[in-house]
């Protein structure tokens, strides 16, 4: 693993035994289904994230691995379904038998201070495999833990929490709620702040099921179109910076209608567009930019305050590669809007109805790419007891066909967002290319410094 910051560093990470962490009480033994968006196929899957403190002298004789496990058997009381195991019933429908069986917890310290790290804090993290031990047989979907936690004390007092949660169970904002109620507990507190609510069955499907909106997201496309998903053997990961000076950079190319566009829209756009030049495709290919909308803050009345499952509906802005190329910005960004706008109540609806029908299928991959914006989930404000993280969200940078929108502080304390794009390494030489054309710098290297960093695990 590479990162770029500071000289080659060799450290050691010791690992207690895997736990299991149940419900410091007994709970109810219940089998609950999940809701109809939370199992598609899109979601069974497992994301992680970090969480890095600093030291704290208050803290100096506190093991924060001990206040976290104490905390945790605490908080699952409440949370007790994440203490379970998923089972799969007929129409591949997933449920949680809650077993009390508990979620895994290690305990680790690792002979490397924070400052080895280097000044700039951001995925993809070194040696994550050490940071978060994948413990054999807990990664499946079915009749495995749904939540793996990871505390590694550092020498110089700070401390890595890394988690990794079963996507089916939360989303962001879900894992989020969780994790601030474990901080809470973890600082004293009987009961969190903001109790949990289960009511999966508010995003059950209708019976019967039916499609009423227009769902691009499940798009079959031709036998024709199945190899470009973008791959290759060779990939690249780059990390770049979007301060007030990128930003208005780029909206130099939006028209005055559109002037009013979030910062989000401006930004996706842009990259969407670079990223369609870059990849070369022919003209008439389709070029798929899908929009994560939160329905819980879009339709306050759709799920309670407290409601911790998936509300997120994928709709899908399409173009050619020769308009989205040729086109100006604002053709990119009023498809965008467009998507976006699209996602009613109803079409929640009509989204948790069309998965049933189709059998929980994946979106398609096809020619497509997201962004999902954690800027405002909450991940930078958890805190249990050391105060609030110098690093707090995504463990990963993404993938081939996903990146985060994190919020980020550079090397000269500007606030902005940072954006992981990962794509072969001549795509991605020419999507800098593109980039740079429209920031009008080297953005690269806003976030970067020049040295390389090679982090070395010796167990």
């Amino acid at each position: 693993m590479e990162l770029i910051g500071t000289p080659l560093i060799k450290f050691n990470v010791r690992r207690c035994e895997p736990e299991l962490i149940s419900p410091a009480k007994p709970t109810t033994r219940e089998l609950k289904p999940l809701s109809d968006i939370d199992d598609q196929e899109g979601l069974r899957g497992h994301v992680s994230f970090i969480h890095i403190y600093r030291n704290d002298p208050k803290m100096r004789n506190v093991n924060p691995a001990s206040v976290i496990r104490e905390a945790l058997a605490k908080v699952l009381v409440f949370y007790y379904p994440l203490a379970g195991r998923l089972k799969e019933g007929p129409a591949r429908k997933l449920m949680v038998d809650c077993s009390d069986e508990g979620v895994l917890f290690i305990e680790a310290e690792a002979n490397l201070t924070l400052m080895q790290f280097g000044d700039v804090l951001h995925p993809p993290f070194p040696c994550l495999e050490e940071l978060l031990y994948d413990v054999p047989g807990s990664s499946g979907i079915l009749d495995s833990p749904l939540l793996l936690i990871q505390v590694t004390r550092l020498l110089c007092g700070g401390f890595i929490f890394a988690s990794r949660f079963n996507h089916t169970m939360c989303d962001g904002q879900g894992i989020v709620q969780f994790m601030t109620a474990l901080g809470e507990i973890a600082q004293g507190a009987s009961t969190p702040s903001m109790l949990p609510i289960w009511q999966r069955e508010l995003l059950f499907a209708r019976d019967p099921p039916r499609v009423t909106c227009t769902h691009h997201e499940y798009d079959e496309l031709e036998e024709t179109n199945k190899d470009k998903i973008v791959t290759s053997e060779n990939m690249t990961q780059k990390t770049f910076f979007f301060g007030s000076a990128e930003v208005s950079a780029l909206r130099r190319f939006v028209p005055a209608h559109l002037q009013h566009s979030s910062n989000f829209e401006v930004i996706m756009a842009s990259i969407w567009r670079c990223r369609t030049i870059a990849l070369q495709l022919h003209p008439e290919d389709e070029t798929r930019m899908i929009c994560l909308v939160n329905a819980r803050v879009k339709f306050k009345s759709l799920v309670p305050t407290g409601y911790y499952g998936n509300t997120f509906a994928y709709p899908v802005a399409t173009s050619t590669a020769k308009d989205l190329c040729n086109k100006s910005l604002g053709h990119a960004i009023g498809l965008l809007r467009k998507a976006k706008a699209s996602v009613t109540e109803e079409y929640m609806r009509s989204f948790a109805d069309l998965t049933v029908i189709k059998g929980r299928p994946l979106f398609t991959l096809v020619g497509s790419y997201y962004v999902s914006d954690v800027t405002r989930a909450g991940f930078d404000a958890i805190d249990f007891g050391w105060g609030k993280p110098a690093y707090g969200g995504p463990a990963e940078g993404g993938t081939s066909f996903r990146s985060f929108y994190m919020p980020f502080k550079n090397r000269k304390g500007d606030s902005g967002i940072m954006i992981c794009i990962y794509l072969g390494t001549p795509v991605m030489e020419r999507f800098v290319k593109e980039l740079n054309k429209m920031v009008g710098h080297d953005n690269e290297h806003q976030v970067h410094h020049d040295k390389k960093l090679h982090y070395v695990s010796r167990l």
